[in-house]
């Protein structure tokens, strides 16, 4: 049937060079990384540098008539030589659903959330960072309009803990170092493992320790405030990159590497062991991470003094945990 354009008049010429819904879609990721390629579906150079595609997000619902068929044509184009691969994604990760009072967010069920009200009240950041925050991503979640607020919170003390202290020009301490490099290993090692909404906490966490760190020690260094500023720009860019031009940068905060850890920097210097007599706590001492045995049994004994009685027939330390004083 001749359809005619809506804005002239004219009639409209229906598009030919592509497949429709799921076919065109199942191969046209193909086609995205040499969109201009005149003389062939994807160069070979082209081909190594993108594909296969890393990963592939989405819903279960999309297993046969994309994932399926994408399948189909990569195989069938690996096999007449097109390609030099035959699985066209590295990795899956199919999402769940959000849903609310119980029913899967619908149009046609007329439950769906509008974002324009919530962005208005908290910002687009926030809005982000709690969709992330609602559930474990491979789960259907239940929407609540009310959580937002703790995120919104979250972003208004980071916020504060930056600028209060950007411009303090404080020392790195032990301290400060040591919870950087943690918080770039447990925030990466979240993200890896695609479990955003304990990376979201694992800020929310990290966040609640910098604070107590500036109180006892009038402040947090620029290096450490840079670091969380890089790790949360991919979940709260506008925010960040007003933090990062705050903290005196003049490019954009996306143009930074990612942050590097460094495991011996993550190691405590001194370690909490707890002192038994008999199998029973009695007292918990702090040694330093590296002490030999012989020294932690001497410091343990010393706490728990005035507790022994009768005449020690064993000294056991389990490294790192606890002494027990065994006494008859």
């Amino acid at each position: 049937m001749n359809t005619t354009c809506p804005q002239c008049g004219a009639p409209a010429k229906r598009e030919t060079n592509t497949m429709p819904q799921w076919a065109g879609s199942s191969w046209y990721f193909l086609r995205y990384v040499d969109s201009k390629n005149k003389d062939e579906l994807v160069s070979k150079e082209k081909a190594d540098k993108y594909l296969p595609v890393d990963m592939y997000i989405g819903g279960v619902e999309h297993a046969v008539l994309h994932l399926l068929y994408s399948r189909f044509y990569t195989k069938f184009l690996h096999d007449i030589g097109v390609v030099d691969f035959d699985e066209p994604f590295t990795r899956l990760f199919n999402q769940g659903m959000i849903g609310k009072n119980g029913a899967k967010m619908s149009k046609s069920k007329g439950n769906v959330v509008s974002p324009d009200e919530l962005v208005r009240d908290y910002g687009c950041d926030s809005l982000r960072l709690y969709e992330l925050f609602v559930g474990p991503p491979e789960l259907d979640s239940e929407w609540d309009d009310r959580g937002i607020d703790g995120v919104y919170r979250f972003i208004n003390r980071f916020w504060n803990l930056v600028m209060d202290n950007k411009d303090k020009n404080v020392t790195a301490t032990e301290e400060m170092v040591k919870t950087r490099h943690k918080m770039i290993y447990e925030i990466q090692s979240r993200l890896e493992s695609f479990s955003l909404n304990t990376v979201v906490s694992g800020f929310m966490e990290y966040n609640n320790k910098l604070i107590d760190i500036a109180k006892k020690s009038n402040g947090i260094d620029k290096e450490t405030l840079e670091t969380a500023v890089i790790l949360l720009a991919p979940f709260i860019p506008h925010v960040s990159e007003e933090l990062w031009s705050a903290l005196g940068h003049t490019n954009g905060v996306f143009e930074e590497k990612w942050p590097v850890y460094n495991e011996e920097k993550m190691k405590d210097s001194e370690i909490e062991v707890a002192v038994q007599i008999n199998g029973k706590t009695k007292a918990v001492v702090m040694v330093a991470a590296d002490a030999p045995k012989d020294t932690v049994i001497a410091i343990a004994k010393e706490a728990v003094t005035d507790k022994l009685t009768g005449s020690i027939v064993k000294e056991i330390y389990v490294p790192g945990k606890i002494v027990n004083i065994v006494v008859k």
